[in-house]
C-alpha cells in the first residue's frame, strides 16, 4: 500500500522575509531566499525539496518537493529568476492509486527539447516508484513503473535521479530489488525500453561489490558509469545489523561488467576514510573521483574524499573537526567544481546555529580548496524563525556569474523549505 508522508506542522503565517539579503556569519556571503515554499493553502505549491535544482535555457530553475502539491504527493516547479515559481505538475492526480508517481525524492535532468526526466520514490502501477517523462506543457508519461517483474527483478524505489547519454538513453539506480534484492543499474530508453545493467548482491552474503545505491551515476569519456552505494563492500559489519558493510564507489561497463574502485572502512570501528556515501560524484580533469561520505571521517560526521582512477583514497576534509561542528556535519549530497577548481557542498546540519536539541546547526554551504582548506560560506538559520532555510539535503549548482543556488528541506516564512541564492 502506498505510503503518504503527512505535510509538517504549520504554525501561524510568519512575516515573510525571504527576499531581503542575509548574511552568514561565517563566510560573509550574501544569502537571499528566492522562494519559500508552502505559500498557498495546503501547501499547493510545494513543500520540503529534498533534491537540487537544474538551469535551462533561459534561466528557470526546476526541482521537486517531495511533499505537497495540488494532491499531497509531491510536484515538479519551476521558479523564474525573479522567483516566481509556477507548478508544472502535482504527482498522484490520478486516483488514489498514484499510478504516475508519488514522492519524488531527485532532481530532474533535461533533454535537448526541453523535457524532463525524473524519479519518484513511491507510486506507479506497483507502488513501487516510477521513472517520468514530463513536456514543458506538462504533460506527464511514465517511463517505466517499477516492480514490474516478479520479485522486483527490475528494481524498486528509485532514490535518485537519471542521467542522460549522448544518444538520449537514460541511466539511474534502483536502492532495492533486482535480482539478487540489493538494488540495481538500470536503462531506460525515451519510448519507455526498459533494462537492468546489473543487479547488485551477485555474489550473495555479504554483498562485496556493493548494496543499495541511493546516488545517481555519472559518465567517464568512455561511455562507463560510476557511483556510489550506501551498503555493501564487506569490509566490516560495522555500518549495518545484517553485517553489508559500509559501501563502495563502482565502475560499470557499457555492457554491464561491475569493477569496485574502493571499499569504505577498512579500518574499524573508527573509518577515518568515510562511511555511508548517499551521494554520486564528480570527475576533475586528471579523471580523479570526489565526493563526501555522510559518516566516517576522522570525528565520525561524515567527510570530502578523492579518489584517484586507480583506488587510492584521500580524505580532503573531516566534518565536525571544530567545536560545535561549526564547519557542518553529516554531508548527504555531493560536491560540484567551480571555475577556481575548488569544491561547493552542503551539509544538512552543523554550522554555527542550532535549530532544536537534537541538531547541533541547521546545516551549512562549504567551500573547499585543493589543499583539503574548508570556509564555510554560509550558515542557515541566523534569523529569527529561520526565514532562510534550514537542513540542506541537497547539492548546489552555478549560474554563469558563479552564483549558488540550491534548496532546504525546512525553514523559510512558511516552514516548507526554500530555495535560495548564495552570492560571492
Amino acid at each position: 500500500m502506498l505510503r503518504k508522508i503527512s505535510l509538517m506542522k504549520r504554525s501561524a503565517v510568519l512575516v515573510l522575509l525571504g527576499f531581503g539579503p542575509l548574511l552568514g556569519a561565517a563566510g560573509a556571503q550574501t544569502e537571499s531566499v528566492l522562494y519559500s515554499f508552502c505559500a498557498q493553502s495546503h501547501c499547493a505549491d510545494g513543500v520540503s525539496p529534498y533534491a537540487g535544482l537544474v538551469f535551462d535555457q533561459k534561466g528557470n530553475l526546476s526541482g521537486t518537493t517531495y511533499d505537497g502539491g495540488a494532491y499531497g504527493y509531491g510536484d515538479v516547479f519551476e521558479l523564474s529568476p525573479e522567483g516566481k515559481e509556477t507548478v508544472l505538475y502535482s504527482f498522484c492526480g490520478l486516483g488514489h492509486t498514484c499510478i504516475d508517481g508519488a514522492e519524488p525524492r531527485a532532481g530532474l535532468v533535461f533533454d535537448q527539447k526541453g523535457n524532463l526526466y525524473g524519479t519518484t520514490e513511491y507510486g506507479g502501477v506497483h507502488g513501487q516508484g516510477v521513472a517520468f517523462k514530463l513536456t514543458p506543457e506538462g504533460k506527464e508519461t511514465v517511463l517505466h513503473s517499477f516492480c514490474a517483474h516478479t520479485d522486483c527483478t527490475d528494481g524498486y524505489g528509485p532514490y535518485a535521479g537519471l542521467v542522460l547519454d549522448q544518444k538520449g538513453d537514460l541511466y539511474g539506480t534502483t536502492q532495492y530489488g533486482g535480482a539478487h534484492g540489493g538494488g540495481v543499474v538500470f536503462k531506460l530508453r525515451p519510448e519507455g525500453k526498459y533494462a537492468v545493467l546489473y543487479s547488485f548482491c551477485a555474489h550473495g552474503y555479504p554483498c562485496t561489490e556493493g548494496a543499495q545505491p541511493v546516488a545517481g551515476l555519472v559518465f567517464d569519456q568512455k561511455g562507463n558509469l560510476y557511483g556510489t552505494t550506501l551498503l555493501g563492500g564487506g569490509v566490516t559489519a560495522y555500518c549495518s545489523d545484517v553485517g553489508y558493510g559500509c559501501g563502495v564507489v563502482f565502475k560499470l561497463t557499457p555492457k554491464g561488467k561491475e569493477t569496485v574502485l574502493y571499499r569504505f572502512c577498512p579500518q574499524y570501528p573508527d573509518c577515518p576514510d568515510g562511511t555511508s556515501p548517499y551521494a554520486g560524484l564528480v570527475f576533475d580533469k586528471k579523471g580523479n573521483l570526489y565526493g563526501t561520505a555522510a559518516h566516517g571521517g576522522a570525528n565520525e560526521d561524515g567527510a570530502v574524499f578523492k579518489l584517484t582512477p586507480k583506488g587510492k583514497e584521500t580524505v580532503l576534509y573531516s566534518f565536525c573537526s571544530q567545536t560545535g561542528c561549526t564547519d557542518g556535519n553529516v554531508p548527504y549530497a555531493g560536491v560540484v567544481f567551480g571555475q577556481d577548481g575548488n569544491l561547493y557542498g552542503t551539509t544538512a546540519e552543523g554550522g554555527t546555529t542550532t535549530c532544536n536539541e537534537q541538531y547541533s546547526g541547521c546545516g551549512v554551504v562549504f567551500e573547499l580548496n585543493p589543499e583539503g582548506k574548508e570556509t564555510v560560506l554560509y550558515s542557515f538559520c541566523p534569523q529569527t524563525d529561520c526565514s532562510d532555510g534550514t537542513y540542506p539535503y541537497a547539492g548546489l549548482v552555478f549560474d554563469q556569474k558563479g552564483n549558488l543556488y540550491g534548496t532546504t528541506v525546512g525553514g523559510g516564512a512558511y516552514e516548507g523549505g526554500v530555495v535560495f541564492k548564495l552570492t560571492p
